[in-house]
């Protein structure tokens, strides 16, 4: 795949889900990793259990909303692994509702969780990057390509990211740091189940309804994981501003 071997790494929403395959993944890969999560309880538990598989991991509580604590947890990374050589953009949220059922509240938080958080952790990371190059990967999803019902937020904040991956890819290729866009499609975490409460829908026909793909299953937090990998390692060092759909053939 491309060694990663002593890469230092921050991943965000690390506290379960994808973040947290990804951070266990870059960690068994040899990347030593800053586990941030906004709840505390969870990142410290997945810290935890990498540094007992004996990975490099250490736990940073991060609201991504916040400019000060996205400059505390890349300033941790500096202070615990020497720097910053991979970011993962992978916090989010999501609320199911168009924009007459979407309050103000609503919609500034999933922009702020979902869209500011990649602007504020990259300004804060690229400085880092700049010296020896990097690669950021910021999470989408196939709503960031498409549109999808009731989720009218969420469509908006994942186009954002798409389209604010391209851009940095642009400005910051020649410090040599690489963005790239994951596009997840329905996959099996707490977030998901979590959708079905939402839209008042039982959770087994709801999940029923996600593995309706050409794979015929729901993607799982590893699978959308390998694909982070590969776009963080040597194996795509040509590769930056593209989008890379793992779906199942969701969106063909």
């Amino acid at each position: 795949m491309g060694a990663i071997e002593g890469r230092r790494a921050v991943v965000t929403g690390a506290g379960s889900g994808i973040g947290r395959a990804v951070a266990e993944l870059l960690a068994a890969e040899g990347a030593a990793v800053v586990v941030a999560d906004l709840n505390a309880e969870t990142c410290e538990a997945v810290a935890d259990s990498i540094r007992e598989s004996g990975g490099k991991a250490i736990a940073a509580v991060c609201d991504v909303a916040s400019s000060a604590d996205c400059k505390r947890a890349i300033d941790t990374a500096v202070r615990e692994f020497g720097g910053v050589d991979i970011l993962c953009n992978n916090a989010g949220i999501i609320r199911r509702a168009d924009v007459v059922e979407t309050t103000e509240e609503e919609w500034e938080r999933v922009m702020a969780v979902n869209v500011t958080s990649v602007f504020l952790m990259s300004k804060y990371a690229i400085p880092v990057m700049a010296a020896n190059g990097g690669a950021i990967v910021n999470t989408g999803s196939g709503w960031g390509l498409k549109g999808g019902g009731r989720a009218s937020s969420y469509c908006a904040s994942k186009g954002a990211v798409v389209n604010l991956t391209r851009a940095m890819a642009i400005d910051h290729g020649p410090q040599n740091i690489r963005v790239n866009c994951i596009c997840p499609g329905d996959t099996d975490t707490a977030m998901l189940r979590d959708e079905a409460r939402q839209v008042q829908q039982a959770e087994q026909d709801f999940l029923a309804e996600a593995a309706e793909r050409p794979l015929a299953r729901m993607g799982t937090p590893l699978d959308i994981a390998k694909a982070v990998l590969y776009l963080v390692s040597d194996a795509s060092d040509w590769v930056t501003g593209a989008t890379l759909v793992v779906d199942g053939g969701g969106l063909a």
